[in-house]
C-alpha cells in the first residue's frame, strides 16, 4: 500500500488564498471610508477650535462682526498653532462672525464643513426638555 504524505493539496491552498482575497476585499475599502471619516472629523474639530480662537481674538481687539482678522495673531489663542487638514486642506479663517473653511468643503464622501449644531436640549430626543425620554414634561419618566 501507498501511505499518503502530509501536507496541503494545491488546491486547499487555493481555497484559502481565495477567502483571505475576499475578506480583503470587504475589509479594505470599509477601514479606507473610517480613515477618511476620521480624517473629516479631525477637520471639523480643527474648524471648531479655529472659530473659538477668532471669537476669543475678536474680544481681546474689540472686533465687530464681519471685520477681517489677522490669522497670524488669531494662531496666538490656539495652543499647538494654526493647525492642519490631516486630508491635505487648507485653512482660510475669514471674519468676524462668519465660520472658517477648509479647502475641501463638501466635496467628497465625508465634508469638511463647521455645520451649526441642531437647536435642542442635547439630550436627542427632538423635545425639548432635557430629560431624553421624548415626552416633553420634563420629568424623565417617559409618561
Amino acid at each position: 500500500m501507498k501511505s499518503r504524505k502530509q501536507g496541503f493539496t494545491l488546491v486547499e491552498i487555493m481555497i484559502v488564498v481565495a477567502i483571505i482575497g475576499l475578506l480583503a476585499a470587504i475589509a479594505i475599502p470599509s477601514f479606507q471610508r473610517s480613515r477618511d471619516l476620521t480624517r473629516a472629523n479631525a477637520c471639523i474639530n480643527n474648524l471648531r477650535l479655529i472659530d473659538a480662537a477668532k471669537e476669543q481674538w475678536a474680544l481681546a481687539n474689540d472686533a465687530n462682526t464681519g471685520e477681517g482678522v489677522e490669522d497670524d495673531e488669531v494662531d496666538e489663542y490656539l495652543r499647538a498653532g494654526r493647525p492642519t487638514c490631516r486630508a491635505g486642506g487648507t485653512y482660510t479663517y475669514g471674519t468676524v462672525g462668519a465660520d472658517p473653511t477648509c479647502s475641501i468643503g463638501d466635496s467628497g464622501t465625508f465634508p469638511h464643513v463647521l455645520r451649526e449644531a441642531p437647536a435642542g436640549d442635547g439630550d436627542g430626543d427632538g423635545d425639548g426638555d432635557g430629560d431624553g425620554d421624548g415626552d416633553g414634561d420634563g420629568d424623565g419618566d417617559g409618561g
